[in-house]
């Protein structure tokens, strides 16, 4: 069984550090790892709520590739592609719509968590409910079979598996089981202390941040509310620098002893944001350079993506005429 890594962004808007420890740092880890990678940018799941703001995602679908490209995405070993440029895509998710009933959809706790938030009700988009059966055609389009996922976006890959399965079970055996990989971490704190760093909240570092904002941000931090004074004791937990610091600072033991010293009191806030200040501009400085040299010449990273997609869609066609031909029809071949 070919090793086939899939992984992709929607292009809303620039990525941030969420983003990396919650996927891209899997991606360059598994394009070393794998036979085949590919890096889709899913411009039309992005489409499915914000169909009335085209002009968002088309301005965003440069952004998420630079940002991927700095981070160390490699488009000689990743294939990079955008999802609208490959009509396979949607064809087989037409296919697909006909082995999943409405309820199975409505039931997804991933579809039903994000029509909360976004305040559907019974007007959801029918493109938006069926978000589980386009990433099914996204992965199986390409055989692929090891996707790196959030632990809210399980759902929506096990109905993705049930749909492989029941393909295979009334056609024959086209797809294999889809494994997923979850990062050591999985969700990133937002700096306001809310339980993910998210774009519609706000309360991200861009992976483009300069110093200047990322030193804004950090200086705004959720800390403990508690610890009014220098002597006051503190609390770690729920702490956010203390959370980002575990993440990014390599001195663990450094970090141990500031936490222990934070808890019995005498450490001020402000000294542990200058250092968060400083550990997550050392760690930015490089993607900044790096996209820095893609934000100067656009038109590479137009190239690359040209390139890419030009490949996927050779696999992609591979794939439908498997497709057709165990559905029967094929009519002129």
């Amino acid at each position: 069984m070919n090793k086939t890594v899939l992984t992709g962004d929607r292009p809303t808007g620039k990525l941030h550090l969420g983003h990396y420890v919650g996927s891209i740092e899997n991606r360059i880890r598994l394009q070393n790892e794998h036979e085949k990678s590919f890096y889709m940018i899913a411009d039309v799941q992005a489409l499915t709520d914000n169909a009335e703001n085209p002009e968002k995602v088309r301005s965003n679908v440069l952004e998420v590739a630079m940002d991927n490209l700095a981070c160390g995405l490699d488009p000689e070993k990743t294939t990079f592609f955008i999802q609208s440029q490959i009509p396979e895509i949607a064809e087989l998710t037409i296919y697909f719509m006909n082995l999943v009933t409405l309820a199975r959809l409505r039931r997804n706790p991933t579809v039903k968590n994000e029509m909360q938030q976004k305040g559907y009700g019974d007007d959801v988009p029918a493109g938006f409910l069926m978000y589980p059966v386009s990433q099914a055609a996204d992965i199986l389009t390409f055989k692929a079979n090891t996707v790196p996922v959030g632990e809210d976006q399980l759902p929506v890959l096990e109905q993705a598996n049930e749909i492989a399965h029941d393909f295979n079970r009334i056609y024959g055996e086209v797809f294999d089981k889809i494994t997923h990989i979850t990062s050591a971490t999985p969700r990133l704190m937002g700096i306001d202390g809310n339980a993910k760093m998210s774009k519609s909240l706000g309360n991200g570092i861009y992976l483009s941040d300069s110093r200047a904002e990322i030193e804004k941000k950090v200086m705004a931090m959720y800390t403990d509310p508690t610890h009014v004074h220098v002597q006051d004791p503190g609390k770690v937990e729920g702490n956010v620098v203390f959370t980002y610091l575990d993440i990014f600072d390599s001195n663990h033991d450094e970090v141990a002893e500031l936490k222990e010293q934070y808890k019995k009191g005498g450490l001020g806030d402000v000294v542990i944001k200058k250092r968060l200040i400083d550990v997550l501009d050392n760690f930015l400085s490089p993607i900044r350079e790096r996209r820095a040299v893609y934000e100067s010449n656009p038109q590479l990273v137009t190239d690359i993506l040209q390139a890419g997609t030009e490949r996927a869609r050779e696999i992609a066609k591979q794939t439908l005429a498997e497709v057709k031909n165990v559905m029967k029809i094929n009519y002129f071949n």
